[in-house]
């Protein structure tokens, strides 16, 4: 039974059913690399057994799947679905930057700079819900290296200032 609201609106399930299909195709191709058989071993106990079978078993049923999803789909609504999809590949950028500046400027400072700038990203506009999201960004900073004693390399920066500061912003911040 097919829903109306169903065949206006992409699902992606003909993507999903894609790339799955693609990704074990992909991991069975790297299994005579990765798993070994050995002789006089019965066939159930060789290490290669179950992984070989998983992985066939996701490559034929990933292929039905595909081919269901391939006879059923409307193929503009799936690259419109596409689209949305790729969309959310903007924040592994602003996610990736965030990492390259911990380094240079520091865990406190990045930090500082980006909760807000990701906030206002999302479509937060007022001051007060900005400040909320750098303080939020302040105690978190706090709590991990403080509290959880996790250890993120101090930034590049922290050369700059004098020894006392600098070894307090190290440890700290």
């Amino acid at each position: 039974m097919s829903d109306k609201s169903d065949q206006r609106h992409p699902s992606g399930d003909l993507l999903f059913a894609g790339f799955f299909l693609v990704i074990a195709l992909l991991l069975l191709s790297q299994l005579p690399w990765q798993v070994q058989w050995f002789p006089k071993t019965g066939f159930a106990a060789q290490p290669a057994f179950w992984p070989t079978a998983s992985l066939i078993g996701m490559v034929v049923f990933g292929a039905a799947h595909f081919a269901t999803r391939f006879r059923l789909s409307a193929f503009r609504r799936e690259w419109s679905e596409a689209s949305i999809w790729l969309r959310s590949v903007e924040f592994v950028v602003w996610f990736m930057i965030y990492v390259h500046t911990v380094p240079v400027i520091g865990y406190l400072a990045s930090t500082l700079i980006f909760a807000p700038l990701l906030a206002y990203r999302e479509g937060y506009r007022r001051p007060r819900t900005l400040l909320i999201a750098a303080v939020t960004g302040f105690v978190i900073v706090v709590f991990f290296k403080s509290f959880l004693s996790v250890k993120i390399p101090g930034g590049m920066i922290y050369e700059y200032l004098p020894t006392g500061l600098r070894t307090f912003m190290i440890i700290n911040f």
